[in-house]
């Protein structure tokens, strides 16, 4: 048998069951981490080294770290489930090791051995099971991330990189309970431009959406929408999302990743389900005028953002400078129910999984 990719460093003290159950009962999102983390190191001619599984804590910098002043810096974001038989497993880890890498190829970082990505995840779920949330939709949302660490003042790639994976207990992702999201679409800030880093998941990219963000929830609303850099016409994403639209004809339609879209995994999940169900799913531009003017003829009469932590999440009214519309009934509609079910119930072993998308953890 060959050797485990990861050393494990039990923690020497871990939270008191006790004290875990209580903060899991309703984690929410991103603010409940478990016990450990995993951490690998990167140098310039020896390449990836000293895997660990190690007791998760702060992280000591020097201040001149090159990701603290040129923004190398990349992540991933992906969930562990309980399956209804008890196991552990992720969902599509591998695909989010490609685009892991993707993302890495793009900031000129070294690429991270898909197998090690993958057993980070697993080594890290198998230590810190213990923290799965017993709530509706509950997960442990691991976070991948690596970032240049050398230290040097000078603009060029790093020599020295931390991969690094947190994980936390997880509840729902918004926390309005509201059958469908408010969007704000945010005329002056923009997300990405061509010839950017729309495509890979960098901090710099969310940076870039906090602004508008911040005004959105400032205005009572979930989210803001962002539209093209070059004409500020065509619909884009979310500051974390894919959007779709559905259309009266059952035709469904998504932004082409075209380079400033992030090429989201659950979104080319139900490209894959709804082409399954007999569904047209067209890949094309959809001008933010249009969106407004089918959705009020009625052509128009679903949309829904997708991503990791939110899955599928309904959209219910968008709302400009000096206008806003409804979509359909403001709520649910169908197609985004049926194919949010299907999604969940493959990632949580209650459906066939015909694509092997659903990756046991064993022990």
């Amino acid at each position: 048998m060959s050797a485990p990719l990861f050393a494990i460093e039990p923690h020497p003290h871990p939270v008191e069951a006790s004290v875990r159950e209580g903060m899991i009962a309703d984690p929410g999102f991103g603010r409940t981490f478990t016990d450990h983390m995993a951490m690998v190191r990167y140098v310039e001619g020896k390449g990836w080294h000293d895997a660990r599984i190690l007791p998760r804590g702060p992280l000591s910098l020097d201040p001149a770290a090159a990701v603290l002043h040129y923004a190398q810096e990349i992540f991933e974001g992906l969930k562990a489930y309980r399956l209804d038989d008890g196991a552990m497993a992720l969902f599509r880890a591998d695909a989010n090791a490609r685009r892991f890498n993707a993302s890495a190829r793009r900031m000129a970082m070294p690429e991270l051995p898909e197998e090690l990505f993958l057993e980070s995840c697993r080594a890290l779920v198998r230590a810190d099971a213990q923290w799965f949330p017993p709530v509706e939709g509950g997960s442990i949302y691991l976070r991948p991330f690596m970032f240049a660490s050398e230290v040097f003042l000078g603009v060029k790639p790093s020599a020295e990189y931390l991969y690094l994976v947190i994980a936390a207990a997880s509840g729902n992702y918004f926390k309005s309970g509201a059958p469908a999201v408010r969007l704000l679409v945010s005329e002056e800030d923009t997300r990405a431009a061509p010839g950017g880093t729309g495509a890979a998941k960098c901090g710099g990219n969310y940076a870039a959406s906090l602004r508008a963000q911040r005004e959105a929830i400032a205005r009572g609303f979930d989210q803001v929408v962002f539209l093209d850099a070059a004409e500020r016409r065509f619909v884009e994403e979310l500051g974390g999302m894919n959007l779709f639209f559905v259309f009266e004809d059952g035709s469904i339609q998504t932004p082409p990743l075209d380079g400033t879209i992030l090429p989201g995994i659950t979104r080319e999940s139900l490209i894959t389900l709804a082409r399954e169900e007999g569904l047209t799913v067209r890949e094309e531009r959809y001008a933010i005028d249009q969106w407004r003017a089918d959705a009020q003829s009625g052509r128009l009469t679903e949309s829904f953002a997708c991503g990791t932590a939110a899955v599928v999440t309904p959209v219910g009214s968008v709302t400009g400078r000096d206008w806003s519309f409804a979509i359909g009934s403001g709520g649910p509609g169908q197609a985004t129910q049926r194919l949010k079910q299907r999604l969940v119930d493959i990632q949580r072993g209650r459906a066939a999984d015909a694509h092997g998308w659903v990756q046991r953890i064993g022990g």
